[in-house]
C-alpha cells in the first residue's frame, strides 16, 4: 500500500478484492515502512505510537526511516488505517505495508513450525 504522496490507489481493485478474501475476517499484521521528514521523525513517532493498533515503532537506518507493527481484527481496518488515519500524520512522505502471513516467532514466543 502506498503512502499520501504518490497519488495513486494504492492497490488495484483486483489485488484488494484477494486481500479481502483471504484476510478478511482473520486477525491481520502487518508491518509498515514510514519515510518522513528528517526534522519530524521524533514527533511522527511519537504520534504514530499513540495509536492503539501500534505494537512497535522503530526508529532505523536505510531507505526507511521508522517501522511500525500494527494489529487489527480486520482488513478493513487495516485499509482504513492505511489510507485515512495514518496520512493525517503531518511529516510522513510515504508509506509501504507488508502483510505478515505467518509469524514463526513472536513477543520472544516461538509459534507454529
Amino acid at each position: 500500500m502506498g503512502g499520501p504522496s504518490q497519488g495513486k490507489p494504492p492497490v488495484s481493485r483486483a489485488v484488494e478484492s484477494a486481500f479481502t478474501k483471504v484476510w478478511g475476517d482473520e486477525h491481520v499484521v502487518a508491518l509498515i515502512a514510514l519515510k518522513v521528514e528528517t526534522a519530524e521523525a521524533d514527533n511522527v513517532a511519537t504520534e504514530v505510537a499513540r495509536f492503539t493498533e501500534v505494537d512497535d515503532v522503530f526508529l532505523v537506518t536505510g531507505d526507511t526511516d521508522i517501522f511500525l507493527k500494527v494489529r487489527f481484527p480486520h482488513y478493513e481496518e487495516l485499509k482504513e488505517f492505511v489510507l485515512h488515519r495514518l496520512p493525517a500524520v503531518k511529516g510522513i512522505r510515504e508509506t509501504k505495508t507488508l502483510l505478515v502471513v505467518t509469524a514463526y516467532k513472536e513477543g520472544g514466543e516461538a509459534h507454529r513450525a
